[in-house]
């Protein structure tokens, strides 16, 4: 804990008052991923995270908070050359937080995390404009990056932003037999890793967190998994986490499209998702991520077509070891090349 003047910033979660860390979620930069129950799940998870938070408070009063991971590899060796903090969503905020206080929250996580982490990353869900030059001030740069936000305030309104491509293929999906499962089963959930593994290995070419991760989810109440299936065999699905009726958060989405062509089951499970999202009290789904702009994204084209408002708030960078970050890129520009 260290404290200056009216400001004290806190390194450990048992420093933070609960009540006041709940409190936060009101703000206009809120996520579940900034939450206490999100810091727990990463807790949990010790073979895959190494779990950080640090708080800021201005006169007794918590003002800003930082949730976020250090992804944690078996071998040492390999941690040491990808070791990497993340956090997504960006800052929890007060509205009325002052600049002092920011500065203060950030620089502080910048000083904790400076030999942890090769690098650190917020990857924004909210709009953070307003604080863009505290943020390169204290040592992090602004990448733009894109994302999707569907309004889910009711049925007529995703009806009317959906494309008709999207909703005939969904219609025409469950006529020729696929369903959707809002209640899988633990074997459901393992044949639905089996898919999702692929696609990163073939596909996207990127790591993908083990079962573990997946089976600690199903557990939450937060965490919804919605599959597609056919003939009673999984063929798809979507991972959703919510907060609260406010937002739910499409974490990770998969299908068996070239097997199934005729039944879409990656587009029918981002549907069941938005839709799941409608009928029970969300205002929004958000879908993580569209790329970066001016680059070609396949993705990206897939969820334009279901009718969400197109939004830039990006990702702010820090980086602590300029010669292993060079390093760590040029190693997944070479995995992705594959």
């Amino acid at each position: 804990m260290t404290q200056t003047q009216h400001i004290t910033i806190n390194t450990e979660k048992t420093h933070i008052d609960k009540n006041q860390w709940k409190n936060l979620e009101n703000s206009t930069t809120a996520s579940i991923f900034q939450t206490e129950e999100m810091y727990d799940f990463y807790a949990s998870l010790p073979e895959i995270f190494i779990p950080f938070v640090v708080s800021v408070e201005e006169s007794k009063s918590l003002k800003g908070i930082i949730v976020g991971y250090i992804t944690k590899e078996s071998s040492k060796i390999k941690h040491e050359l990808t070791k990497r903090a993340i956090i997504i969503g960006g800052p929890m905020l007060s509205d009325d937080i002052s600049k002092e206080a920011l500065s203060q929250l950030l620089s502080a996580t910048c000083s904790y995390l400076k030999h942890k982490a090769i690098y650190i990353e917020t990857r924004n869900f909210n709009d953070y404009d307003f604080y863009k030059n505290i943020f390169e001030k204290c040592g992090f740069e602004y990448k733009q990056h894109l994302n999707f936000k569907i309004d889910t305030t009711s049925e007529d309104i995703v009806n009317k932003n959906m494309g008709k491509s999207r909703k005939r293929d969904a219609k025409a999906a469950m006529k020729r037999g696929a369903e959707i499962d809002e209640n899988p089963n633990y074997e459901d959930l393992k044949d639905y890793y089996d898919i999702l593994k692929n696609l990163y290995k073939t596909r996207v070419k990127t790591p993908l967190f083990p079962f573990s991760f997946f089976k600690k989810l199903y557990e939450n109440d937060y965490c919804k998994f919605i599959l597609v299936k056919h003939e009673n065999k999984v063929i798809g699905g979507t991972v959703c986490v919510g907060h609260e009726g406010k937002t739910l958060y499409e974490w990770f989405a998969c299908g068996k499209d070239y097997e199934y062509k005729s039944l879409y089951p990656s587009n029918l499970a981002t549907y069941a998702g938005i839709m799941y999202a409608t009928k029970h009290g969300y205002e929004c789904f958000d879908m993580m991520g569209a790329g970066k702009p001016n680059e070609g994204y396949g993705v990206r084209e897939f969820k334009a077509k279901f009718g969400g408002k197109l939004v830039e708030y990006g990702r702010f960078l820090c980086i602590n070891n300029k010669i292993l970050y060079f390093i760590g890129k040029c190693a997944v520009t070479l995995l992705k090349l594959k």
